[in-house]
């Protein structure tokens, strides 16, 4: 643990969580709204994807300014949320998006998750999605939507895991690295009339 007891984890509001349950190792994380400070390790998360992965059909990566510049228009009901693990590095992110631009569709919204490529498969996005749906409850929004691109199984059964449901599916909608793309689309009622 780096030194640090589970006293001192605990005071640094972590949430425990297993890495490893074959071992019973244990790794610390905290998900806390994101800083302005995050904005390198956002934007070096999303770069790598939007460079070697089929999450985003961003094809240029962020700058920093551009990372500053989205982070400073994500407040309110909009947030972006961070995970930190017990170095404090940001080894994950999310963040809950306007669905569409009209103004009908201003009580749903689209979720978006981003784990570093060394973390992936460690329970990270779990922890982002329940933070993201807990947010979306609390400021009333009755649908969150995920837009799923490419062939992403585990992201597909980790929205399955927080209560969503596949609601369609765009057949060859984009396309990145000479490949078309799919994307999967799921989504989650979050207040039932």
């Amino acid at each position: 643990m780096n030194g640090r007891t589970r006293a001192d984890l605990k005071a640094y509001g972590s949430t425990p969580m297993m890495h490893n349950p074959l071992n019973g190792t244990v790794r610390y994380m905290k998900v806390r709204l994101a800083k302005l400070s995050d904005a390198a390790e956002i934007a070096a998360i999303y770069n790598h994807e939007v460079l070697h992965g089929v999450a985003t059909f961003d094809l240029v990566p962020k700058s920093l300014e551009e990372q500053r510049e989205w982070l400073r228009d994500r407040s309110g009901a909009l947030p972006c949320v961070v995970a930190l693990n017990e170095d404090h590095a940001v080894v994950g992110w999310a963040c809950l998006s306007k669905y569409r631009d009209r103004p009908a569709y201003g009580t749903s919204v689209e979720d978006s998750i981003y784990v570093h490529q060394d973390h992936q498969g460690t329970g990270i996005g779990n922890l982002l999605l329940a933070e993201l749906t807990r947010l979306a409850d609390e400021y009333g929004f009755h649908s969150i939507f995920a837009r799923i691109a490419g062939e992403n199984p585990s992201s597909f059964a980790l929205h399955q895991k927080h209560g969503f449901e596949l609601v369609g599916v765009e057949k060859e909608v984009g396309r990145k690295f000479g490949q078309w793309l799919d994307v999967t689309t799921m989504q989650r009622l979050t207040h039932r009339a």
